[in-house]
């Protein structure tokens, strides 16, 4: 699991790779991965929009913005925490993503937090060719 914490708001990742939705002969690689976003700050937030950067292991750069998180936009009072769980695609056996998202307050304030770094890896990345 990975973690990062702005402004007393938690952001954890935990990706795993599915090879059912996966085809190494055409170059297809797929990974879930499940967010939980945990307010441990004193006011209410709400998520209004994502980015992330992706980078498959040739060094690919995927930038994706939009509004909120699978077509939600959750609020969060003191104490509350939302999960969810989306995917991604890539070229190569390996990568990773990182990113942010844009919150509001409760008074108004827009600010971003940070999704932390996380390692997309697959069975075929961690073979050794002798």
């Amino acid at each position: 699991m990975y973690r990062a914490v702005t402004r007393k708001i938690e952001v954890s990742v935990t990706p795993r790779f599915l090879p059912e939705r996966s085809s190494e002969t055409e170059g297809y690689y797929f990974w879930a991965y499940t967010i939980g976003i945990r307010n441990q700050s004193a006011e209410t937030v709400q998520l209004k929009t994502r980015h992330w950067r992706i980078t498959d292991g040739n060094g690919r750069l995927q930038e994706v913005r939009g509004p909120g998180v699978v077509g939600e936009e959750p609020v969060l009072k003191p104490g509350e925490s939302y999960e969810y769980t989306s995917g991604v695609p890539l070229q190569t056996a390996s990568g990773f993503m990182l990113g942010s998202y844009g919150m509001v307050s409760e008074s108004g304030e827009q600010f971003d937090i940070e999704v932390p770094a996380f390692s997309l890896d697959s069975p075929a990345n961690k073979r050794v060719i002798n």
